[in-house]
């Protein structure tokens, strides 16, 4: 990590909000470098940041930091934070796209509720990379109307081991393989899914640890590892 934008996408994925993270000026830094880390190659994201404000943002903070000027130093540290965070909001929007501009006003719009209470809660379980797949399905559901493939689609990546059948046959049913425990996260994740993608005819059955049992398929046919359809 050398750039500020690079160390709020990596603390965003940690879980870390932008408004934790705190800036302040380092007092000893490498003219090369925008982040001032004590070992170069380190890995862990901290909430308090110290970078070099002259390494791009010299026009900006030259008199501000003037070495020559003692007075005031909680209120100039306090604007270098603001300041800083506000650069970051830049600096970050600079490398989207416009489809990622949409999807990030979906995910504020999916946070601040307008999609629904239950959903905004249940949103919260996901990761930020999830989030994103969650609002790019979205975004694809209004230009597409596929229901059904992106809700194959978003279970597929947020569950790497699932697996769905659509059972047309008879009834609009899907029957849907987990692959892994039941937990409150992964039945939120779920519901999710559910309240953003299943049309309302369909029913689904849903199988979390055990496979339903497959006539002719073996790994589904094993005593004590099996669910009755």
């Amino acid at each position: 990590m050398n750039y500020i934008w690079d160390l709020v996408i990596k603390a965003e994925s940690a879980g870390l909000q932008r408004k934790d993270l705190t800036f302040t000026p380092a007092t000893i830094y490498s003219p090369y470098m925008e982040l001032s880390y004590e070992h170069l190659n380190t890995h862990l994201i901290e909430s308090n940041v110290e970078i070099n404000p002259y390494y791009r943002f010299h026009s900006i903070f030259h008199q501000l930091l003037d070495i020559n000027f003692n007075e005031s130093q909680e209120l100039r540290w306090t604007l270098f934070d603001i300041v800083t965070h506000l650069l970051v909001e830049i600096d970050v929007m600079q490398g989207m796209s416009r489809r990622e501009f949409y999807i990030h006003f979906l995910m504020n719009d999916i946070q601040s509720g307008v999609y629904g209470e239950e959903v905004t809660h249940d949103f919260s379980y996901f990761q930020r990379v999830e989030k994103e797949i969650i609002a790019n399905n979205i975004l694809r559901l209004h230009e597409t109307g596929e229901t059904i493939y992106l809700l194959k689609d978003s279970i597929s990546q947020i569950f790497k081991s699932t697996t769905v059948y659509v059972n047309c046959d008879e009834k609009d049913e899907l029957l849907i393989y987990i692959g892994q425990k039941e937990t409150e996260e992964a039945m939120a994740k779920m519901k999710l899914i559910m309240n953003l993608f299943l049309p309302i005819s369909y029913h689904v059955e849903m199988y979390w640890q055990y496979h339903f049992g497959i006539i002719d398929i073996e790994k589904t046919m094993r005593i004590d590892r099996i669910a009755l359809y």
